[in-house]
């Protein structure tokens, strides 16, 4: 089954168009360089919990809105050898530098997938 490396950041509202730019022109590379599927989605009904939340994750603030994001590789070699490849060629410096969102408030991880229905 598929390897997914997932995501969530807060994005300024504002930010929308920027933070979809940028989405769009790095699921280019990572595709070029291995991934099988790239999705982003933009919270529109992330509810504050009792306990933890997507908000409370990535120290959402007044006026951001939860993204929740993942890229699927066929397996974790995979994956692993997609970063590896995209490190060494420096494949996205040129628009690192352009984050319409605080980078230090992401969360993010790999998970090897063990249901898909």
């Amino acid at each position: 089954m598929a390897y997914v490396e997932g995501f969530v950041v807060a994005v300024p509202e504002e930010n929308q168009e920027a933070y979809r730019d940028l989405a769009a022109r790095a699921a280019e590379i990572f595709k070029r360089y291995g991934a099988t599927r790239v999705v982003e989605a933009w919270g529109t009904d992330v509810p504050e919990g009792k306990v933890t939340d997507f908000p409370r994750a990535v120290q959402s603030e007044p006026g951001e809105v939860v993204v929740f994001s993942w890229i699927e590789f066929p397996s974790k070699q995979a994956r692993d050898e997609t970063f590896a490849r995209m490190e060494a060629e420096n494949a996205m410096d040129d628009f690192m530098g352009e984050m319409p969102f605080d980078g230090k408030r992401m969360i993010f991880g790999g998970f090897e997938t063990i249901l898909d229905v």
